[in-house]
């Protein structure tokens, strides 16, 4: 299979994952270079902190189940980079994959385009030659300067903006909130989810400039009456202003209840988040078809709760405090075999000593450990972290596939909550032969 993807292969290695090369310039080029494929399809563009993968393939499969031909640009991955580009809920084939890439690879060496950049233009040829109706896009990093921003598109979406990656987007909230409120597009819906009133000043401020409709959850729709399960989340979906400021008013669905089944009361707001957006972008939205593409989501590493033997596994990709927050939160919600050991891996970079207190003070033992996949200068010290717990016992084991089997022993008949970010979930997918 490498051989038949060796173009496509090369393209992942062009830049480490940790060099940002700020700006469009060569985004621009690689796109012209191929046609301008961006502008052969519809498009909702979701931008934020955390939650903005599930949004996307939430819009994506109700999009689909509603008869539209589909697109799904996500990132990170999990296991393999080819599982960011989707059409009609499918990763794209290997052969069309490495076509595409070819394609692609010329401008690609000429510019000296990033690994990123590089994919995102894969992904919009791949869309165009697929003949997709609507892709639906998740922002990289930030926003205002980031490949996917592009496209022009017909709703976007900031899920929420929280402290990550403040050595690239700024070290307040206000600025990291104006590089992700630099994919408002003039005149096109806005929608957004939980804001910081610092937050608030500056994407308000910029959807204001730019005459965008702005759709706020609490406030012009919301999810209410929500019921968390280990196996999925029940709401109702509101809409609490009809005004004729939406593209199509998905009042159809108003006092609807929902159910998904990924748990978190964090996923009920993003399905508000998801349906309030696709409406917006123009698409009329039905009951049963709506129900049926929620009730029939996957999207792997979101609070996924797989049973092996006798133990029970938890992955979810908390990688990050807002992330954490909202794990805790879920797990506090649902029934869960004990003893519960937390197998965590959190990445060198991330503020992990505040990703630790709160999910050691939910496990009954934890196990430290190092992804395999984490690019190695941006891998974390398990030892100094267990210094950092001061009392607290944890196991380190830095090889991974030792630490996953000795979180499995000590949990026995309970609970492992795989966790700390998208490599560590990953690599235990890629164990776990899943």
């Amino acid at each position: 299979m490498r051989d038949e993807r060796r173009t496509f292969d090369s393209l992942l290695q062009r830049s480490p994952s940790t060099r940002i090369v700020w700006g469009l310039d060569r985004i621009r080029f690689l796109l012209e270079s191929v046609g301008s494929p961006q502008s052969e399809f519809r498009s909702i563009l979701i931008g934020g902190t955390n939650g903005k993968g599930s949004v996307a393939a939430i819009c994506e499969a109700v999009l689909r189940e509603h008869g539209s031909r589909t697109g799904l640009y996500t990132s990170p991955h999990l296991v393999d980079a080819s599982e960011r580009i989707r059409v009609d809920g499918e990763a794209i084939g290997i052969r069309f994959l490495e076509d595409c890439a070819r394609k692609v690879l010329p401008a690609a060496d000429q510019s000296d385009a990033t690994f990123f950049e590089s994919l995102t233009a894969v992904a919009f040829l791949a869309f165009a030659r697929a003949g997709v109706e609507v892709a639906v896009v998740e922002v990289g990093l930030g926003g205002r300067l980031d490949a996917t921003n592009l496209l022009d598109p017909d709703a976007c979406v900031i899920t929420g903006v929280a402290m990550d990656h403040a050595d690239w987007l700024g070290d307040t909230l206000g600025q990291i909130a104006t590089e992700k409120a630099g994919i408002i597009k003039t005149e096109t819906p806005l929608i957004t989810g939980d804001l910081e009133p610092e937050v608030e000043l500056v994407v308000g401020s910029r959807a204001r400039d730019l005459d965008a409709p702005r759709f706020r959850i609490r406030r012009d729709f919301d999810a209410t009456d929500i019921v968390i399960r280990r196996d999925g989340t029940r709401f109702i979906y509101r809409v609490l202003d009809r005004s004729p400021r939406w593209g199509r008013c998905p009042g159809e669905l108003d006092g609807e209840r929902f159910a998904i089944p990924l748990p978190g009361e964090h996923q009920a707001c993003n399905v508000a988040l998801a349906l309030s957006a696709v409406a917006a972008a123009g698409h009329a939205l039905q009951i049963e078809p709506t129900r049926i593409a929620l009730q029939g989501l996957s999207w792997p590493g979101r609070f996924q709760v797989i049973e092996r033997g006798d133990t029970t596994l938890v992955l979810d990709v908390a990688h990050n405090p807002a992330g954490v927050e909202s794990l805790v939160r879920t797990l506090e919600q649902v029934s869960l075999p004990r003893p519960l050991v937390g197998l965590i891996g959190v990445l060198g970079d991330k503020p992990w000593r505040e990703m630790l207190g709160p999910l050691m003070e939910r496990v009954d033992s934890a196990v430290l450990t190092v992804p395999p996949s984490a690019p190695a200068n941006r891998s974390w010290d398990p030892g100094e972290a267990g210094e950092a717990l001061k009392g607290r016992a944890a196991a380190i084991v830095p090889e991974f596939s030792e630490a996953l089997a000795r979180a499995l022993e000590l949990a026995g008949s309970g609970t492992v909550l795989v966790t700390g970010s998208n490599h560590t979930v990953g690599d235990a997918l890629r164990c776990l032969q899943m």
